[in-house]
């Protein structure tokens, strides 16, 4: 199986390190038909051609063993640098489960050459950083300019040979990732994949959490720690990925200079260190292996009743195949067969019958065995036993009456597409070939998959479901919910002036030290950056052209003035219903005809209302942009929203209103904002089972014909195409749309600021981790202040590795796995927020904390050399974010909402280096007010701030 497709599993499987930056955010947050017009492009007949991901790819393995690929890439002037050691949760014995992952955050802690938190370095870098730690492999990735390659490189061999490891540190760390596990404990579709996967598994590290337990994760020794590292980041155990627009004879230069002088460690891979750890080790493998490969016999359903929202059920079939086994590429025909997309048969059995709100599926190939699983989230009023049954006849029928050869064309074209798509940035060209050789041992594994998936037949389909997915092999979890007394889970209010607790904010991380160890830079060299073509159709649709020959694939972004500030509280989510339903039929082709002319070749489109606007994003070969643009124009003006879907969506809306309210988090969202707003502000509204059950069929027909009018319709096309053809087939498509009137407007009310603190402290029985937000009112896109306000909230919590509140929040006090701040500037003031997640006992002592140092920056202001800091990362990030096309098309659609013209896109680089350290001290003064907060801190009973 391919990485990109791993994508949808790998949120289940791995353990990212660190929340990414978040900035300010543009407001899309609260949130008979004619044969296809041909378009000339560079590359044709995608599909139907071998395809490959490693053309141009250059393997050299150093003499101590690291092995290297390069990929000259140049289609922006980035490059992407990643290593991928073999260390995963698979290398754990019993009793140190989540060691691997632990050793992953302290790769971030500091060296013996550089003893300073390795996220201010990436962040000075503007790197887009990251890492994770999965069954297999633990990954880290950066992706900068290609002027700071070489210090990249630098920071990653250090990295590799010189970890602290402090037992101080240690400590500190260690509850970070106790707030990373129990964030994930709030889940029960986790508590349930946990469940599952230890019956399945019992005697392998693949039935253990890749993240570790509590249990386990307290009693680590540092000694422990140490000796994992020593005994499996070494040069032979790696794999160096370097991706991007660099020279390769230059650039394998500089990596004999850093990687090829690290010696490997006296300790073999695969070796514990103690001779306790070790045998447990190869016991687990040896039982692991025993166990993988013999049927196991039916068992009674895993039943977990707790707190909850919603119905779950999840099977697993454990698979004795790992990656390389020839029958991979066929179970893989036969998931997408069964799971992915409207015409597969699950969603016909399930969701089309109002069974289910979602169905799911995926086939894990890893290096030693897989499995296959297959989960659902019951409808309201539905039986867990009738889906469960309903997938097995779903398997049965796969097994007695095989499959069509459409529908394995269908299969295969998705798959093909999937590749070329997931494949467009950089930085995911990076990772497939990083997954591939770690996981696979061959680079060029994702090729060769793709020429054995064009040989799969409907009767391979047919032998894999006989072969694998035997009913005596499965084991299936059922999540039960108990009711949750509405009193219980949203208490009244409390007012106060300040927590119990009064901390001083430590001093600022000092910006000299991070110039102290960054590695040296090598000079830029300017980059004109294309701008793309704007103008207006005769109706007054807004189209954004922007032709880009890197890959033979187009996106495009879209977005309408028909977002949920029109809803009114009585018919809360109907502008989210209305969105949700475009895709269910239009006056000439139903739901399966629209999602079979997209899904047939690999295409995809989809609309999502968000607060100030509904997104659309759509995604196709190059050749197939015709029928992404038709498919497009048909539901913006010829959607009819059938009776019988717009009630499944209805009872999908409503399952996903129920998780919402079981989630900290949306709860958190929907109560602070419920504050800071008054009830007659468009911010202020959300969906209410009653207000969805209120909602009619001529509400959204309403609704869909006074919003969705040309002159409130932004589009955005990035991609292989000449813009000629595409703005020909553009006025052809919608040459006969016509509004009349003026189109709908909203008056603003005035919001002010709380006179004193306000704390909200909504209780969800269950929960393992509270999620605190604080803030109040913030900001418009167009304020003269955002540049300055940008800069600001970068030095506060725009990283939470390297910014003022993660340096003190997280890594001085270890109170939170991520904390991070944002001002949501729309076309309308949106809120500024301060997000954190705590274990329940510490986050009083968080909220404190992050107000003395809200009051520190507010009085004090912040540095020159913070300033300069900020500046070189948001703009040095900005030119990394514009190497993907998903942003490029996002930033240049949004310019056009925000009327700030098409050259923002090349101005916004100097417009952030402009901005002086009076400004952003002033703006500290003016928008940070920590005497004014909404705290709402939402999570179970005990939590520290209920008391």
């Amino acid at each position: 199986m391919f990485f990109s497709k791993r994508r949808q599993w790998l949120a289940i499987l791995l353990f990212s390190f660190c929340l990414s930056g978040v900035l300010l955010l543009n407001s899309s947050w609260a949130a008979t038909q004619p044969e296809p017009t041909q378009i000339e492009t560079t590359n044709t007949s995608v599909v139907n051609q071998p395809l490959s991901i490693t053309e141009n790819v250059r393997k050299t393995v150093l003499e101590n063993g690291l092995t290297v690929l390069t990929k000259e890439v140049r289609t922006a002037p980035v490059v992407s640098v990643q290593v991928w050691y073999q260390i995963g949760s698979r290398d754990e014995a019993p009793g140190v489960n989540g060691i691997a992952h632990q050793l992953e955050h302290m790769l971030f802690k500091g060296t013996t050459e550089r003893p300073i938190q390795f996220g201010r370095l990436f962040s000075a870098l503007g790197s887009d950083s990251n890492a994770f730690t999965s069954y297999d492999q633990t990954a880290y990735f950066g992706t900068v300019e290609r002027n700071k390659l070489q210090a990249l490189l630098v920071l990653e061999a250090d990295r590799m040979q010189n970890a602290l490891i402090d037992a101080a540190e240690l400590e500190s760390e260690k509850r970070v990732v106790i707030s990373e596990l129990q964030g994930y404990e709030n889940d029960p579709g986790y508590r349930l994949s946990r469940a599952v996967m230890r019956a399945v598994f019992p005697n392998s590290p693949y039935g253990l959490p890749v993240g570790g337990t509590k249990a386990d994760v307290q009693n680590f020794t540092v000694e422990q720690v140490r000796e994992y590292y020593r005994n499996y980041y070494n040069p032979k155990n790696a794999t160096l990925v370097v991706v991007g627009d660099f020279d390769t004879d230059t650039t394998l230069a500089t990596i004999e200079e850093t990687f090829g002088k690290i010696p490997n460690q006296e300790s073999a891979p695969n070796a514990i260190g103690s001779e306790k750890l070790r045998s447990l080790l190869v016991q687990s493998r040896r039982l692991e292996s025993n166990t993988t490969n013999k049927p196991q016999t039916a068992n009674a359903p895993i039943v977990l009743r707790e707190p909850g929202a919603a119905a779950l059920i999840q099977t697993v079939y454990p698979l004795p195949t790992n990656i390389n086994h020839p029958d991979v590429p066929a179970l893989d025909v036969m998931d997408y067969i069964l799971t992915e997309g409207r015409n597969s048969r699950l969603y016909r059995a399930l969701i089309e019958t109002g069974l289910a709100s979602s169905a799911r599926g995926y086939v894990a190939s890893m290096k030693s065995s897989g499995w296959y699983r297959l989960s659902a989230t019951a409808a309201p009023g539905q039986e867990l036993p009738k889906i469960d049954s309903v997938m097995q006849q779903a398997i049965a029928q796969l097994q007695t009456q095989g499959v069509t050869q459409e529908e394995v064309n269908r299969a295969k074209a998705l798959v093909k597409a999937t590749v070329i798509l997931s494949n467009r940035d950089i930085t995911s060209q990076a990772m497939q070939l990083g997954y591939d050789q770690t996981t696979a041992g061959n680079y060029r594994f994702t090729d060769r998959y793709l020429a054995a998936i064009e040989q799969v037949t409907p009767a391979d389909v047919q032998r894999v479901a006989k072969t694998y997915l035997q009913p005596e092999k499965r084991r299936v979890g059922l999540f039960e919910p108990t009711a949750i007394a509405a009193e219980d889970q949203f208490p009244g209010a409390a007012d106060a002036t300040q927590t119990h607790e009064s901390l001083t904010a430590g001093p600022p991380a000092d910006p000299a030290e991070v110039a102290k160890y960054l590695p040296p830079i090598e000079s830029a060299t300017p980059t004109a950056r294309q701008l793309p073509e704007q103008f207006k159709l005769t109706n007054g649709l807004e189209v954004l052209l922007l032709p880009d020959k890197s890959t033979p694939t187009v996106t495009l972004s879209g977005y309408i003035k028909a977002g949920s500030e029109y809803d009114i509280n009585a018919k809360a989510g109907l502008a989210a219903l209305t969105a949700d339903n475009l895709m269910n039929g239009t006056k000439t082709k139903d739901a399966q005809a629209l999602a079979a002319a997209l899904e047939n070749r690999g295409a995809r489109l989809e609309f999502a209302a968000f607060r100030e606007g509904v997104d659309a994003t759509g995604y196709s070969l190059a050749t197939d942009l015709p029928v992404l643009i038709e498919t497009f124009a048909d539901v913006m003006q010829n959607a009819n929203f059938p009776a019988n879907e717009l009630e499944l969506a209805r009872q999908r809306a409503l399952t996903n209103l129920k998780l919402e309210l079981d989630s900290p988090a949306q709860v958190a969202r929907r109560q602070f904002q419920q504050t800071v707003y008054p009830p007659n502000h468009p911010y202020h509204s959300f969906p209410t089972a009653e207000s969805l059950q209120q909602i009619s069929r001529a509400d959204v027909m309403r609704f869909y014909q006074q919003h969705y009018r040309p002159d409130q319709v932004f589009l955005a096309l990035v991609g292989d195409f000449e813009p000629q053809q595409v703005r020909s087939l553009l006025e052809q498509q919608f040459k006969n749309w016509r509004s009349s009137g003026k189109p709908p407007a909203l008056d603003y009310p005035q919001v002010s600021l709380p006179k004193s603190i306000v704390q909200r402290n909504p209780v969800l029985p269950g929960k393992t981790q509270a999620v605190t937000l604080m803030g109040y009112r913030g900001i418009e896109r167009r304020d003269p202040r955002y540049y300055s306000a940008l800069v600001l909230n970068q030095i506060l919590g725009g990283d939470t590795l390297s910014s003022r509140l993660g340096t003190e929040i997280r890594d001085r006090q270890g109170l939170t796995y991520g904390i991070y701040s944002y001002f949501i500037a729309g076309r309308n003031p949106g809120p500024f927020l301060i997000q954190m997640q705590t274990s329940p006992e510490d986050a009083a002592r968080a909220i404190a904390s992050t107000t003395q140092l809200l009051q520190q920056v507010h009085n004090q202001g912040v540095s020159q050399n913070e300033l300069d800091t900020a500046k070189r990362s948001l703009t040095s990030s900005y030119t990394v974010s514009l190497a993907n096309p998903d942003s490029i098309a996002t930033q240049i659609l949004m310019n056009a909402v925000y009327e700030l013209g098409t050259a923002e896109l090349r101005a916004f680089p100097q417009k952030i280096q402009s901005v002086t350290l009076a400004q952003v001290n002033q703006v500290a003064k003016e928008l940070l007010q920590p005497n004014n907060l909404v705290v709402v801190t939402a999570g179970p009973g005990n939590t520290a701030a209920n008391r």
